[in-house]
């Protein structure tokens, strides 16, 4: 099973691109962020893209908005798509297929109004033990606007006080992974300190390879032990982040057990709530 993660900055601007990810990966899961588009915005090659079951959850306002596309291959049932309660401004979708529930993720950044930012990680940890103690087996992806140690930020970038980089924020992201996950990112180049996802769109930031480390995988016990590599693409796209893929060995889920859900006919309404500010997507 391959999964591919990444922040589009706008499905609108990178439709082509996205199409060319699908045609040349081939990836089981695509799940993507900042989409900047409701269903009726999307692209109509993408808004129903051939060989996937598709979720697009966003607003409006073209603003924010996640995405998931799962290969009609991997489950031949449209899975149920659904978003936990605590959901603001469409930042997270999740498939359940069978005890697996994979979920496309866009943490505010917090420029605007840190405490959104807080309350959003501390809802996505309490939501990791509540779905473990469920059973159920967790693939987080997604832009989660953390940086989650100083390797994680080029050296000429790094700042404590900055928002993505502050103590608080690392401690309290870190519960997701004192919670049974795993940044698979790390778990396969631990010591790697130019291994970033996204790079300021100014000073040739990302030719030189200057940038930040935001954009995860992050796996419960058991899908991290099938997990073969994570790799992150920073030559592809035109998008200020690249994509981020993980590759896992063996069936992960019986898709004779998938639920199926509804179909989906009916543009999204958009979320309450002022937007953030986007520091860097």
């Amino acid at each position: 099973m391959k999964i591919t993660t990444w922040n589009v900055n706008g499905i609108r601007a990178r439709d082509a691109q996205v199409a060319d990810w699908l045609r040349l990966e081939k990836p089981d899961v695509m799940c993507l962020q900042e989409i900047k588009a409701s269903r009726s915005q999307v692209p109509g090659h993408l808004v129903e893209t051939e060989g996937y079951w598709t979720k697009w959850h966003g607003g409006e306002g073209g603003y924010s908005g996640v995405a998931l596309l799962i290969s009609k291959t991997l489950s031949p049932k449209r899975p149920k798509f659904w978003s936990p309660p605590f959901d603001l401004e469409n930042r997270i979708t999740v498939a359940s297929l069978d005890t697996l529930d994979v979920a496309s993720i866009y943490v505010p950044n917090g420029g605007k109004d840190f405490e959104v930012k807080v309350k959003f990680l501390e809802a996505l940890v309490a939501f990791v033990v509540e779905r473990h103690a469920a059973g159920r087996r967790l693939m987080l992806c997604g832009d989660m606007n953390v940086a989650r140690a100083e390797i994680d930020v080029h050296e000429k970038l790094r700042d404590p006080k900055l928002i993505g980089q502050t103590e608080g924020e690392r401690k309290l992201f870190d519960g997701l992974f004192r919670n049974g996950l795993t940044d698979l990112g790390r778990k396969f180049a631990p010591d790697d300190s130019s291994l970033f996802t996204w790079w300021a769109p100014w000073r040739q930031m990302r030719e030189k390879n200057q940038g930040w480390r935001l954009d995860l995988v992050c796996t419960s016990p058991d899908i991290t032990e099938r997990a073969k590599k994570c790799t992150a693409m920073r030559e592809f796209g035109s998008s200020d982040h690249g994509p981020v893929t993980a590759v896992f060995e063996g069936p992960l889920f019986d898709p004779l057990k998938v639920e199926e859900g509804p179909s989906e006919t009916e543009p999204e309404k958009p979320k309450t709530g002022a937007p953030q500010l986007d520091l860097f997507g």
